[in-house]
């Protein structure tokens, strides 16, 4: 037992077995992330640097990073060397770029297969397939084709959520690249009051993926829903943060997002 114990020891201080335990941990468990831009403010900073639980909706087919070159063949065909769970609705999540697999992305999913969304010039509004907790939480609604929208649904529970109103904001840009005859995701429709509004229905086993910056992401509005083959993982924990004059930010250090996000609570 000895001898097995003093070869074990041996190997996990080598070189070779170092590199191995790193690369299976960042395979199977945690791998690092930065914060680039500010899609998701004001719930996560540009220059926050955490960890991405890599477990938490299966094992994704594992990748080398950097040079994202595939350990293992897509044996089930869904991204995934383990299928687990799907996201839910609210879950912050981190995914390969539909068209461009190679950069993750990091969104909050507002909407899970059969849901309906709606984007008009007030913002979003969410008919959910089944019964959904987040119900409660909006007070206004939009009736279309017979289903009720409730507008923000999210933004109760997570404060970070939020519109900027510029000038030149989410839907006007979703205008804006409908009429120059750019492709977007959602459909444009006309509302009973006769204003335009865009519509779309989440296909099976895929997620309406949205900035928290409302006005400033660029998100399944504009190229649809993230099928689950492209989903990684979720936030685990912010284990450094800085901002753009380097100043450490201390207080978010070790914190899960939902703790910060609890923080902010009323």
């Amino acid at each position: 037992m000895n001898q097995i114990f003093n070869k074990l020891s041996k190997f996990v201080n080598s070189w070779t077995g170092t590199i191995i335990i790193v690369l299976g941990v960042i395979f199977f468990v945690a791998q690092a992330f930065i914060i680039p831009s500010g899609s998701m403010l004001n719930t996560m900073l540009i220059g926050d640097n955490l960890f991405v639980k890599k477990y938490s909706y299966g094992i994704p087919t594992p990748t080398i990073p950097w040079i994202e070159m595939k350990v293992l063949p897509d044996f089930n065909n869904n991204g995934h060397l383990f299928e687990g769970e799907r996201p839910k609705r609210g879950d912050i999540v981190i995914f390969r770029y539909p068209l461009d697999p190679k950069i993750h992305y990091v969104k909050r999913n507002i909407g899970i297969s059969g849901d309906e969304i709606l984007y008009t010039k007030e913002g979003l509004w969410v008919a959910f397939a089944n019964s959904n907790p987040y119900n409660q939480d909006s007070n206004k609604t939009l009736v279309y084709k017979g289903k009720t929208y409730l507008y923000e649904p999210y933004a109760k529970k997570h404060p970070g959520i939020h519109y900027q109103n510029t000038p030149f904001n989410a839907f006007i840009q979703l205008q804006s690249y409908w009429q120059s005859g750019h492709k977007v995701a959602m459909e444009p429709i006309t509302l009973d009051n006769g204003e335009l509004a865009f519509h779309t229905k989440v296909g099976e086993d895929e997620f309406f993926m949205m900035g928290d910056n409302r006005d400033n992401s660029n998100d399944s509005r504009f190229w649809g829903g993230v099928h689950y083959r492209y989903i990684v993982g979720k936030p685990w924990f912010i284990y450094f943060s800085w901002d753009d004059d380097f100043n450490i930010r201390w207080e978010r250090i070790g914190k899960s997002i939902e703790s910060l996000e609890a923080q902010n609570l009323p």
